[in-house]
């Protein structure tokens, strides 16, 4: 049965990773087939969804307190339907329901086909839950509605789920197994993004470099895929994220090599230095490994930037641990960093096995250390690029300054510089000058 309705309209609000920006786009595809405008105003919508995330505890504690301010709205409209979707509602299900808060349905990551039928019956008081993870959907079909795009850069689900089962990691729990995407659809819509103007293409999912497709005798892994997509023309760039490091192969790297308009950058989470606590969070791969992993890519693309993700205070985590993560981070220079301090997440393996015992004083102190280290880095590797010329392609206004254009370099650094008469998504040549801790800044040449 398909559901339809009239002149409705739909305010989505999106939490959490770019899968979860990429899934807020599919949603708002569905619930558009189904009769519902996307809004940008919270206050004329007929249903709110919030998509959310559970990767830790005050990322669900940002939704609670979300739905509690909108008890107002809710009082003020008590037709509005108000619904929670994504990986928090596949981890609490009914709970979201029961709590004295305004929710009316509750949908997972992979259920948001079935939401038009969940709010047509949310609406009547009915079955208003789907938190059913499936071994085969991947939306493929579905041609997202880009919100809040600059019409320049966009984000490509090429797969879903995730089978690594990292022990601190809710992920496989609220998004399933891994499946990947069929081929010929992400080269068609990375296709469909270039004739309307796009500039640039993220192939996204939770581990992208395990992404295999099968086929009768043909076999596509990641290289294979991000090189289709790099050939569609060479004015569009790919990027990928994120990338786990026992599936980085030099396949990939030198395919990342042979092609311009693939951008030099990796995201390799590290999350400890120390071998002993890799194991214990079920990594898959020592110390040793991941330095071999960096030295290779320095070696294949000596221009290639690497960013990463560090947890401090893992269980059982000792100051000796800590400091063969800050010694690893001298060593590697990443060029920026996510970090954070450990924070048990129930369900998973570390929470039914490993015991949270390193004092939250300790943990935030450590984590400290390694942002202050990070600074550190992150500045030297900025500076380190006054007086290069980078191409860089043109995403629009600078945040600060109206005057002045912004856009990445292919190292997935943001640079700013005078407009001119640039225009964006046009690519243009520039001299870097001075930096600050987050930004280049320089001069079109």
């Amino acid at each position: 049965m398909k559901f339809q309705v009239k002149e409705k309209k739909i305010y989505i609000e999106t939490y959490g990773c770019q899968m979860n920006i990429a899934d807020s786009e599919i949603v708002a595809s569905i619930m558009n087939a189904a009769g519902y405008s996307v809004t940008g105003n919270i206050s004329e919508s007929d249903l709110v969804l919030i998509n959310t995330c559970s990767i830790r505890e005050n990322a669900e504690q940002k939704i609670w307190n979300r739905l509690k301010s909108l008890k107002a709205l809710k009082k003020r409209n008590p037709d509005l339907m108000i619904g929670v979707i994504g990986c928090m509602a596949e981890r609490l299900k009914e709970t979201l329901l029961e709590s004295n808060l305004p929710v009316d349905l509750v949908a997972g990551p992979d259920s948001y086909r079935t939401l038009p039928e969940l709010t047509f019956h949310a609406e009547r008081g009915q079955n208003r839950i789907n938190t059913i993870l499936s071994e085969d959907e991947t939306y493929a079909d579905i041609e997202p509605v880009r919100l809040d795009s600059n019409g320049v850069s966009a984000f490509i689900t090429i797969m879903r789920g995730c089978n690594n089962m990292c022990s601190y990691c809710v992920v496989p729990f609220v998004r399933g197994i891994e499946r990947s995407r069929d081929p010929e659809s992400i080269v068609k819509e990375a296709e469909q993004l270039f004739s309307k103007g796009y500039r640039e293409v993220t192939l996204i999912g939770q581990n992208v470099n395990s992404y295999y497709w099968e086929d009768g005798n043909s076999v596509v892994k990641f290289p294979q895929i991000l090189e289709r997509v790099a050939l569609i023309n060479p004015l569009l760039r790919v990027r990928f994220s994120t990338s786990h490091p026992k599936d980085l192969s030099d396949e990939l790297l030198n395919t990342m090599a042979a092609h311009k308009n693939i951008c030099k950058h990796i995201h390799l989470p590290v999350q400890s230095g120390s071998t002993r606590i890799l194991k214990l969070m079920n990594r898959q791969y020592t110390r040793d490994w991941y330095m071999e992993r960096l030295a290779t890519i320095r070696r294949i693309i000596p221009e290639c930037s690497i960013s990463t993700d560090i947890i401090a205070g893992f269980c059982t985590e000792t100051e000796e641990d800590h400091r063969e993560t800050l010694s690893l981070m001298e060593w590697a220079e990443f060029d920026f960093a996510y970090m954070f301090k450990y924070n048990e997440r129930p369900g998973t393996r570390a929470a039914r096995n490993l015991k949270d015992d390193v004092p939250e004083e300790i943990k935030l102190k450590r984590l400290n250390e390694i942002i202050s280290l990070q600074n550190r880095l992150s500045a030297k590797s900025k500076k380190a690029d006054i007086g290069k010329i980078y191409e860089i392609l043109v995403e629009g206004t600078s945040k600060r300054s109206p005057e002045y254009l912004s856009g990445r370099n292919s190292q997935n650094k943001v640079v700013v510089f005078p407009s001119g008469n640039i225009q964006k998504g046009e690519y243009v040549n520039v001299l870097i000058e001075k930096s600050t801790s987050a930004t280049l800044i320089g001069k079109v040449i």
